[in-house]
């Protein structure tokens, strides 16, 4: 017998709406249906699609004006981290620059809570590095332990934003990440940063566990873009 919890009607509803707008059959400015029709379309009853765009207002996805139609928001302008969890998880609709700016993003972030982590909690993190620096050469255990690596991080950091931002991409970052860990080359150079930042953590060498993950960061970066221009490349073909 499964035990998982049905989706809830306000959880579906609330997906297909989404999908539609990252789609563009309700483009940014355009103003959706009618409620009534609206609910048909997405097979809610009214209430639960008024609370369903009580919920999508309050992230960004849409503008509720009394007596005039629910307008498509600018979501990449007025929305918030909520709206970029959605866009994650609607992995098949992200736009073609998402990843890259995503991983600019971590570039910007990870050296920050990389050397608070290790700086705060130096013995818990050489304890969980180490760990780390003898895993299996399989794509699949390369994505988890990155993502475990980053978000230990995060949490010993003691800056919980860090984390609930990461957190927001965790599905993504491990379907990505899954991807990324095909190429060998990948996997051994996440391999070196793992012994690197271990050692630089051993010697309490906090400037240099900055400067080196911010480094392989920007390779790392540089890793997915070429990945990505091979796919490109080879769908055109």
């Amino acid at each position: 017998m499964s035990w998982d919890p049905l989706t809830r009607p306000t959880e579906l509803a609330e997906e297909r709406l989404i999908g539609a707008i990252l789609d563009g059959e309700f483009p940014i400015d355009t103003h959706l249906p009618a409620e009534r029709a609206l609910a048909v379309r997405l097979g809610v009853t009214r209430p639960t699609l008024r609370e369903v765009l009580q919920r999508m207002a309050r992230d960004g996805w849409v503008e509720i004006r009394h007596g005039k139609p629910t307008r498509v928001r600018n979501y990449w302008q007025e929305g918030n981290l909520a709206v970029l969890a959605a866009i994650a998880r609607h992995s098949q609709r992200l736009p073609p620059n998402f990843v890259s700016n995503l991983l600019a993003v971590r570039l910007l972030l990870a050296p920050t809570y990389a050397r608070l982590g290790i700086e705060r909690h130096p013995a818990e993190m050489i304890m969980c590095i180490n760990g780390y620096t003898q895993i299996p050469d399989d794509p699949q255990a390369f994505a988890d332990t990155d993502w475990q690596l980053h978000r230990q991080l995060t949490i010993a950091s003691e800056n919980p934003v860090f984390t609930l931002i990461l957190n927001g991409f965790k599905e993504l970052y491990k379907m990505m990440g899954l991807r990324y860990f095909q190429l060998p080359e990948a996997r051994a150079h996440s391999r070196r940063f793992y012994q690197t930042l271990l050692e630089c953590a051993q010697n309490r060498d906090y400037d240099r566990i900055e400067a080196v993950t911010r480094r392989v960061m920007v390779e790392s970066l540089d890793f997915w873009r070429k990945l990505a221009q091979l796919s490109e490349s080879a769908s055109q073909g």
